[in-house]
């Protein structure tokens, strides 16, 4: 039968990395006396969910940056490349996503989308877009659930069509 550690360590990495970085300095605090450097073990295991949740904001910038590219651009190339890059996005997120880091990321969304929309808005420039730079929202227009959806895209400004 698997322990509590172990049932969190197959269902949420990142929780589990949390819960054994937290065990990690109970034993520091004790005084245990064993060959283990306990804090920077803590501090290791603690960056191992730490970099989950990080690889999941990047994606999820990426994500936001090319369906705001999607949204408000005028030309029809390079679309399909950036639908591509949706696609994939979502699939390293979706490897990694956990009960825990979906709480975590929720709320540092506005974040991840300021950060999206600085490169979106310098994309969109570069191609001579500027009115399509100028039309982005100064706040995330999009919900977290959509932004993970794998068949959701959001309607261009311009009438374009996207098969999917």
């Amino acid at each position: 039968m698997a322990t509590r550690a172990e049932r969190l360590y197959r269902k949420d990495f990142y929780a589990w990395t949390r819960d054994q970085a937290a065990a990690l300095r109970r034993l520091a605090d004790e005084r245990w006396n064993g060959p283990l450097d306990l804090l920077h073990l803590a501090q290791e295991v603690e960056d191992l969910g730490s970099e989950q949740r990080w690889a999941v904001e990047s994606q999820l910038e990426r994500i936001i940056e090319h369906l705001l590219k999607l949204e408000h651009s005028p030309s029809h190339e390079p679309r399909r490349q950036w639908m591509i890059s949706v696609v994939d996005a979502r699939g390293e997120i979706a490897r990694r996503m956990t009960a825990t880091i979906r709480r975590e990321v929720a709320p540092a969304l506005a974040d991840c989308y300021g950060r999206a929309r600085r490169k979106a808005e310098l994309a969109l420039l570069d191609h001579g877009e500027a009115d399509a730079a100028r039309a982005l929202p100064d706040a995330c227009p999009y919900a977290l659930d959509d932004l993970l959806a794998d068949e959701w895209w959001p309607s261009n400004r311009h009438g374009l069509s996207d098969v999917v």
